[in-house]
């Protein structure tokens, strides 16, 4: 477990290099990742599916990017882009083609179509928890 939130951390900051992200902003963007990894985890080996593991880790990532953005008058995609790197299904994706390839299609189409639910929930739950961040914001008529 912890070998794991080392590497979603150095890979998350890694991200941020290479998106060209502030350097004082590296250390909270490794920390996003990291913390969005550790929902994913948790849930993930409490027996809740993978899908819903992964949308409410892109939630959760969402929110601490705001924190972060705020905290460090720094742009939410900063650290939204580098915490959801540790959520993206590219090994799946990777083995789905692999498995066209080797002419496995129901093995093929199975990872894919759950690569693509997942990458749908990560979508989803970022817009998620910027809704419901405007609908907190929202001001009183």
């Amino acid at each position: 477990m912890i070998a794991q939130l080392v590497t979603s951390y150095i890979a998350s900051a890694a991200f941020g290099i290479i998106f060209n992200v502030p350097r004082n902003t590296l250390i909270q963007c490794g920390f996003v990742g990291m913390m969005g990894w550790l929902v994913y985890v948790a849930l993930v080996r409490s027996d809740t599916n993978a899908i819903v593991a992964t949308l409410a880790a892109a939630f959760f990532v969402t929110v601490i990017s705001r924190v972060f953005a705020r905290l460090y008058k720094t742009p939410i995609i900063v650290f939204s882009v580098a915490g959801i790197i540790p959520l993206v299904p590219g090994g799946m994706a990777y083995d789905a083609m692999r498995s066209f390839v080797e002419n496995d299609y129901n093995l093929a189409v199975q990872l894919a179509a759950k690569a693509f639910m997942i990458s749908g929930s990560i979508a989803a739950g970022l817009i998620f928890s910027e809704v419901m961040n405007q609908l907190f914001k929202r001001p009183k008529v």
